[in-house]
């Protein structure tokens, strides 16, 4: 019962627009990356909403699978407002959750699996993270046994800091395909990627 946790909050500052609204493969980057989720072996998903969330609702509406959209309030404080909240929302029969970045747009539904398949092998390990070329990537796979530590974060922080404390009981899941560290913060990224993807 692994679920996915996808964060699509953000102000995007360093875009200069909302990067959940941007055009991905024909349709907004948000719903990409949600049907990609959807399509995968996680028991169900969850997207955080907050900067843009009437707009990015619209864009999710009529999804099969559909998944449990949850708006944030404190969204501006920083990614562990989106983590508590979308936390709340997923099943108390979660043993797990993948947190995805609605700005990774090359993640796949084969890695997804990947990585459900390889947590429910290794009950010992507390988190998966994948790696390129020794560098810590996206998405993290996080197991109900940090969920009360996730809970108390505050301010901009993800799960880096708690998973310091764990390091001993991670799995470190080292890939050849840099998806993992690409993501879109800024324009120049953002037509990078469409590029080589063949879009522009």
């Amino acid at each position: 019962m692994i679920y996915g946790l996808l964060l699509a909050a953000g102000r995007s500052s360093r875009m200069g627009q909302p990067k959940q609204l941007l055009a991905w493969q024909g349709r907004p980057l948000v719903r990409h990356v949600a049907e990609v989720a959807l399509a995968s072996q996680l028991a169900g998903l969850v997207v955080v909403l907050g900067a843009a969330a009437q707009e990015t609702r619209a864009a999710l509406q009529g999804m099969p699978g559909a998944p449990t959209i949850v708006d944030c309030p404190d969204f501006a404080t920083g990614q562990a407002a989106s983590l508590r909240c979308g936390l709340e929302a997923v099943p108390p029969t979660a043993t797990g959750v993948v947190v995805l970045l609605v700005d990774q747009p090359l993640i796949t539904l084969e890695l997804l699996n990947r990585m459900v398949q390889l947590f429910m092998e290794h009950p010992e390990v507390v988190a998966l993270v994948p790696r390129f070329e020794g560098r810590r990537g996206n998405p993290v796979l996080l197991g109900a046994s940090l969920f009360a530590d996730l809970r108390k974060l505050e301010g901009d922080r993800g799960a880096r800091d708690l998973l310091q404390l764990h390091t001993d009981r991670i799995y470190w899941l080292d890939l050849d395909d840099p998806a993992v560290v690409v993501d879109l913060d800024t324009p120049e990224a953002y037509q990078s990627a469409r590029r080589q993807q063949g879009e522009v």
